[in-house]
């Protein structure tokens, strides 16, 4: 990528913004986890329409990193599904009243990565996910997440004062190419306050965006969902709101 690009932060992208957000999707796990795209379809295919994308993307339309996220719908939300079954089997229901989740106001990330070999204000795709990430749970009210995570990611999200606590029952297995994961979930309000504390510098680059240099980052009306109607770009309603695991190359 040109280092002098221009990179924009785009919320629920479109057309050929979308396919470039897929296709960044799929070559993230194809090299972190050997996933295929025909395993990626399998996988997340039954939650598309539920499934909206944070795109980090240059002024030619190629995208850096993308996000996605999956809304809680009549669809279910695929970390909860994976968790009920094997490896894990766990008894949903009771799991979450024990999170105290609110399944209206829920979240999964399911997917969050980032392209290699990045320069100039691209090597900050993965802040400037996360920074999307917080603005679209500021935008839609999304008081919780889910979501299931490489333990080497989460290692690394530890250090940056980001953690997700294992839903009750669940532990570290394999998971999608992914030697170990675990489903975990996070009240939002609580993660932020906790990364405020634990980590100032991390918590002021993801929660507020300081020191994204170089990154356009649209306003917060911006990353708020509005359903479109089916065959065209136009939104059901002017702000209507609808609704309301991984990160960096993890599956979900």
């Amino acid at each position: 990528m040109d280092s002098a690009a221009l990179l924009s932060l785009r919320f629920d992208p479109e057309a050929d913004l979308l396919e470039a957000a897929r296709d960044c999707e799929a070559e993230v796990f194809l090299r972190a986890y050997g996933n295929t795209r025909q395993q990626l379809a399998d996988e997340y295919g039954p939650y598309e329409p539920a499934s909206v994308f944070i795109a980090l993307a240059d002024d030619s339309g190629d995208v850096l990193g993308a996000c996605r996220l999956i809304r809680p719908t009549s669809l279910g939300l695929k970390t909860l599904d994976d968790a009920a079954r094997p490896p894990w089997s766990l008894d949903v229901a009771r799991a979450a009243r024990a999170a105290r989740l609110d399944l209206s106001q829920t979240w999964d990330v399911a997917t969050l990565g980032c392209r290699r070999g990045l320069k100039g204000a691209g090597k900050l795709a993965s802040a400037a996910l996360f920074h999307g990430l917080v603005l679209a749970v500021r935008a839609n009210e999304i008081r919780s997440a889910v979501m299931i995570i490489d333990e080497r990611v989460r290692l690394l999200l530890a250090a940056a004062g980001m953690t997700g606590r294992p839903l009750p029952g669940a532990q570290p297995a394999r998971y999608l190419g992914s030697p170990a994961s675990t489903p975990v979930y996070r009240h939002c309000d609580e993660a932020f306050d906790q990364q405020r504390i634990t980590n100032p510098d991390a918590h002021r680059l993801f929660t507020y965006g300081i020191g994204l240099d170089g990154i356009r980052v649209p306003p917060l009306a911006e990353f708020r969902y509005v359903e479109r109607v089916p065959g065209s770009a136009q939104p059901v309603g002017a702000g209507q709101r609808v609704g309301a695991g991984q990160v960096v190359g993890v599956p979900a």
